[in-house]
């Protein structure tokens, strides 16, 4: 293996300090803070001792995170992500306050430091970056992200501090549209499976506190709600927009803001001349800038379709067994029918199940209220087979990995 980087052998003096901060004001924040803490007695020779053995064991795990600890260059490349580590934490956690920074260092181990620098990076890469939930992944830091904390690693505290920051921001307005899901009864998964924007949520939620509503609506409820408004005045509108009561203080700002996107909107909104359809569900401005829960079965009644022409709706088309146990599936774990899952929703359903139960008969009666008369009896006993077959294995304590139940959701239904 290389030889490692030479770490400094002497304990520098006040006078050799004083000098280096002058030549080298641009160095890493973490030897600013070392240099600082030296000269002014926060950091003695038994802690640079201690930082001179760990620095070269951080080097080599940190080069072999990333690619190899046997070759010079991924070594070069561990010591300047260490330093820069290192700093990202003291710089941030210290506001910049050298002699903070300098007491970070004398009562925490140099390692500790980089991983606590390591760890906020991991943060940050995991937080949303867009607000539309279709656009995020879900869950922690995992090997995937390697490479962007490799990147992120080395970036400066410039970069950092404009990134976090954003995501920051992305992350409270995602947070706040939960919260306020939450509280109108719909559930965190069941809010990520219909993939709206947040701010979307948060606007809607806000027409439901002014119309005095208690849950998120679907179509035929947000047009009621729309029509409800329209017969106000303007201004009594605009004082009805407030915030809850009970919001959390950290989601009051964003809140407020999208707020007042809804009072730009409302000209248009309590526009009786325009038709609430028109206007949210096909004018490119307002598409997507509320949220009403999608309700196939609502919307073939409200237009009065025939059955056959619902059911072709609701399966796109399909007939085969995978499209119909699928649709059953997600309607026995009480979510909305699809006909396509990914391996994401489906573990989340799996894990819905597990926690809320699984009502086969729900499906059962789906079937025979919804699909043509003529296959009632050949689905139904399709889905009685498979809830026969698969029901311990969906429900199993022993499959804490979702890996059996999975497995047969890919082999029987459409997952993509």
């Amino acid at each position: 293996m290389p030889a490692q980087p030479n770490m400094p052998t002497t304990t520098p003096s006040a006078a050799d300090v004083s000098g280096a901060v002058s030549l080298f004001d641009g160095r890493p924040f973490f030897e600013k803070a070392l240099l600082y803490g030296v000269q002014h007695g926060l950091i003695d020779a038994a802690k640079l001792d201690a930082i001179r053995e760990e620095a070269p064991k951080g080097m080599v795990q940190i080069a072999r995170y990333f690619g190899s600890e046997f070759l010079r260059p991924e070594l070069e490349k561990a010591r300047d992500r260490i330093v820069n580590l290192v700093s990202l934490h003291l710089q941030l956690a210290s506001e910049g306050d050298l002699r903070v920074a300098a007491t970070l260092l004398r009562e925490h181990s140099f390692l500790s430091r980089s991983k606590a620098g390591s760890d906020l990076l991991k943060a940050m890469i995991v937080m949303p970056q867009n607000t539309h939930f279709g656009m995020n992944e879900r869950g922690g830091f995992s090997d995937r992200h390697i490479p962007q904390l490799a990147r992120w690693s080395l970036a400066s505290f410039a970069e950092v501090q404009v990134e976090l920051a954003a995501r920051q921001r992305v992350a409270r307005v995602v947070d706040a549209a939960l919260w306020m899901a939450d509280q109108l009864g719909l559930a965190a998964d069941e809010l990520q499976d219909y993939e709206p924007d947040a701010e979307a949520v948060i606007r809607t939620a806000l027409l439901v506190a002014a119309t005095r509503r208690k849950e998120l609506p679907d179509w035929p409820m947000f047009e009621k709600m729309i029509a409800m408004l329209r017969r106000k005045e303007g201004a009594a509108v605009t004082l009805s927009l407030v915030l809850p009561k009970n919001l959390p203080a950290e989601y009051c700002e964003v809140v407020a803001s999208v707020r007042d996107s809804v009072v730009s909107d409302l000209p248009k909104l309590l526009d009786a001349r325009l038709g609430v359809r028109k206007l949210f569900d096909q004018t490119p401005a307002f598409m997507g800038r509320y949220f009403w829960i999608e309700d196939a079965l609502s919307e073939v009644s409200q237009h009065d379709r025939a059955r056959s022409a619902a059911w072709d709706k609701l399966t796109q088309g399909h007939g085969d067994d995978g499209t119909l146990l699928t649709l059953c599936v997600c309607v026995a774990a009480g979510s909305p029918p699809k006909t396509l899952l990914t391996d994401k929703s489906a573990a989340t359903l799996i894990r819905k199940m597990r926690k809320s139960g699984f009502f086969p008969e729900k499906a059962t009666q789906f079937v025979q209220e919804h699909a043509p008369e003529q296959h009632q009896d050949d689905y139904t006993r399709l889905w009685s087979d498979f809830v026969a077959e698969a029901q311990s294995t969906l429900l199993s304590d022993h499959d804490s990995k979702l890996s059996d139940a999975l497995s047969l959701l890919r082999r029987e239904c459409n997952l993509a």
